[in-house]
């Protein structure tokens, strides 16, 4: 393990945060509410410790090797959570360490899962803070480190890899850090175009500022109680519902959009299955809560829309209380918490693209038992899939599962709430969504669970995020031997 060279990136990293806090600062300024030295305390610490790493972590060997990449990027989102934790803590609107912690992790990974419970207090620049957490870790802040840092020397594919959602990299240029800023920039664009249509819905810039970086991050966090359902605004919800979808898909497509490759778009398997997944969705689930909402279908199908797609994207906005709902409409909403979204986008989740192999894969098990000298490769893209992706798949689905139910398991051991409430909340986590059912459902939070449940819940969040290994690793021994 090249300690000076993880050091040396993880002190650039720290800089970055640094940065990414000042922002905040100048809303904080503007608007003298008083958290002002707050921000600015946590931005001095910050660059104050990521600063020496940068400048006297000197390797070396400067060639980036598969393990350091991955202990990078675990050890970057951790050490992003306890710096971003700060401003909270020094602000004193959450002065518990541990709450402050879980709600930087539940930012940076886009869960969206909260223990805020008094929204009217929170001062504007703590709450721009605790939004545009969302949109730095809905790209990820090592493919920013990328973007910023073209010369990082060795396979830079490892970073991008360890922090980008799904099992496939998506590269849309010959280089890495061309991808990366490529990406960066339509994921700007994106974002700018909603701020723009939010603000001609009626919201006044930093409403519009706030839902912006929760939508563009899949993440959710709001500044109001009531969440999305505080505006009163069906345009809103429709237009949020949309956004959310986009950002649900391969940003990577975009580009070929933009490039005039309308084929690539529209021929991506990928996109089929998300977005048939998602219209069948809301269809059974606006025809389950019709009598819910006095069989007016319009209104019927805008809930559902916007409640499968907050829960499909892992965004986790709220415009209605959907625990209250009929079982089996519950029950649609459960499945796509698992499902996710498309790889390459923001959003987290199993992906459509795994949960797509896995069923093919499933179809050729079941033909196998009646044919077993039939040659059946499952294709995807219009290409074969390799026989060690599918296993991948089939290892990181197992995993997937067996952490949820071991992360409900342990958050049960508090004997706080009842089973629906303690495994929803580790999938909830997990596939950063936000809320869940029972008492963390989009009327509930996370402020009662205790710091042992809190600290398990931030590991399931992380672990979520970063498509479970890069968080493994950095626990395996082998892996910090010196070659």
């Amino acid at each position: 393990m090249n300690i000076k060279l993880v050091a040396r990136n993880l002190g650039f990293i720290l800089l970055i945060e640094a940065g990414c806090m000042v922002p905040s600062l100048l809303i904080a300024l503007f608007h003298h509410e008083g958290d002002a030295p707050a921000l600015a305390l946590a931005i001095l610490i910050t660059a104050a410790v990521g600063l020496p790493l940068r400048l006297f972590a000197r390797p070396q060997i400067t060639n980036l090797r598969a393990r350091e990449g991955f202990v990078i990027v675990g050890l970057a989102w951790v050490l992003m959570s306890v710096f971003g934790a700060l401003p909270f803590v020094f602000s004193g609107f959450i002065p518990n360490f541990v709450d402050a912690y879980f709600e930087a992790v539940s930012g940076f990974t886009t869960t969206g899962s909260t223990v805020v419970t008094d929204f009217e207090r929170m001062p504007m620049g703590i709450a721009f803070w605790r939004s545009f957490t969302h949109w730095i870790g809905g790209m990820g802040v090592l493919v920013l480190m990328l973007a910023l840092l073209p010369k990082l020397g060795g396979r830079t594919s490892y970073l991008v890899k360890a922090e980008s959602p799904g099992p496939s990299l998506s590269k849309v240029a010959p280089r890495m850090t061309d991808s990366a800023k490529i990406l960066y920039v339509i994921y700007t664009i994106l974002s700018l175009l909603m701020f723009v249509v939010l603000l001609l819905c009626g919201l006044n810039p930093f409403d519009a500022a706030i839902h912006t970086f929760g939508t563009a991050g899949t993440g959710g966090f709001s500044n109001y109680g009531q969440s999305i359902s505080a505006f009163h605004s069906p345009a809103v919800e429709i237009v949020i519902s949309f956004f959310m979808l986009l950002f649900g898909t391969n940003l990577a497509l975009y580009y070929a959009l933009f490039n005039g490759r309308w084929r690539d778009f529209f021929k991506s398997e990928e996109l089929r299955w998300y977005l048939s997944i998602n219209a069948v969705a809301v269809l059974l689930i606006a025809l389950m809560i019709l009598p819910e909402y006095q069989w007016d279908v319009g209104t019927s199908l805008r809930m559902a829309l916007f409640n499968v797609a907050t829960v499909s994207s892992t965004t986790g906005f709220a415009n209605a209380d959907y625990t209250l709902w009929p079982v089996a409409a519950r029950a649609v909403l459960l499945v796509l918490m698992f499902c996710g979204s498309c790889t390459g986008s923001t959003a987290g989740g199993i992906k459509t693209m795994r949960i797509a192999l896995m069923m093919k894969q499933s179809k050729r098990e079941i033909t196998r038992t009646y044919s077993p000298r039939r040659i059946n490769v499952v294709r995807f893209e219009g290409r074969g899939v390799d026989e060690q992706m599918l296993h991948q798949i089939s290892i990181f689905v197992f995993l997937y599962v067996l952490m949820m139910l071991i992360g409900g398991l342990l958050i049960s051991l508090e004997g706080l709430y009842d089973l629906e409430t303690n495994f929803t909340a580790a999938l909830t986590c997990i596939s950063n969504v936000g809320p869940g059912f029972g008492a963390v459902g989009p009327a509930g939070n996370f402020a009662a669970y205790g710091p042992f449940a809190k600290i398990v819940m931030t590991m399931l969040m992380l672990a979520g995020r970063l498509e479970l290994f890069p968080i493994l690793v950095i626990f395996h021994r082998g892996v910090w031997r010196r070659a």
